[in-house]
């Protein structure tokens, strides 16, 4: 039986990622797995998550990987980054790296081993530029962070799919499905209560925060079964030595 499963925010976990997909999903080259976005900062290994991902590309594995608020982060500091001019021969970090590196950009730098945005080759800046905004299936939408209803069309507004946080669905604009997201960390307890009611909510949020390591009723990474509506968790492992929130 092929399975549809859900992947939310992984924020640099790498080895939380590669136990929950190789011990606990195990998928086959015909099971589809989603990701929500969000693969880069905050953990200890960035460019792992990416990596990892990328293989599983090339390996052929059924998978659509979305753009996350991070991602689009990333992109924008970079591109600031290579357009930014020296003045009498020092070459100042740009204001939006400054401010990337503010939530969760430091940690992405060290796992490529660079200094500045600007030097993180070239192809992974082109794999987030490609990324998929959202994907409509039968009775859901996924996406990173939401839609936004006060559009006639939400899917016109790609900003609100990576950052919103707040808003009211509509069903009727988006055929009566439910949608799928990750951006805003909530507990495991809402989580649960929100898959299994599914008459009372029109979404679903599974990202549990996987950096509030030390956070009652956070600090795992999930991936939701679309098919059974069951989900696995995989704590974060503990090579995962990030302090922030």
């Amino acid at each position: 039986m092929i399975k549809t499963w859900v992947i939310p925010d992984i924020h640099g976990c790498a080895e939380t990622l590669k136990t929950l997909i190789e011990y606990q999903i195990k998928p086959n080259k015909n099971d589809h797995l989603i990701f929500l976005g969000d693969y880069i900062d905050r953990g200890p290994d960035s460019k792992g998550v990416i990596d990892y991902i990328m293989g599983l590309q090339k390996n052929d594995y059924n998978i659509t990987v979305l753009k996350g608020n991070h991602e689009d982060y990333l992109v924008r500091a970079w591109e600031s980054d290579k357009e930014k001019k020296g003045f009498l021969g020092i070459n100042f970090k740009s204001s939006v790296q400054k401010e990337w590196e503010k939530h969760g950009g430091k940690e992405t730098l060290k796992s490529f081993g660079v200094n500045r945005v600007k030097d993180i080759p070239e192809k992974y800046i082109e794999w987030m530029k490609n990324l998929d905004y959202y994907v409509v299936l039968d009775e859901y939408v996924v996406v990173h962070a939401g839609l936004n209803f006060n559009r006639e069309d939400p899917f016109e507004d790609k900003w609100s799919m990576l950052w919103s946080r707040d808003y009211k669905i509509e069903p009727e604009k988006i055929g009566h499905r439910r949608i799928i997201h990750g951006h805003v960390p909530v507990n495991l307890e809402f989580i649960d209560m929100v898959v299994k009611n599914k008459d009372s909510y029109w979404f679903i949020d599974i990202d549990n925060g996987i950096y509030f390591k030390r956070k009652a009723g956070y600090g795992n990474l999930l991936a939701l079964n679309l098919d059974t509506m069951e989900y696995l968790v995989q704590s974060v492992m503990d090579d995962f030595d990030y302090k922030g929130g």
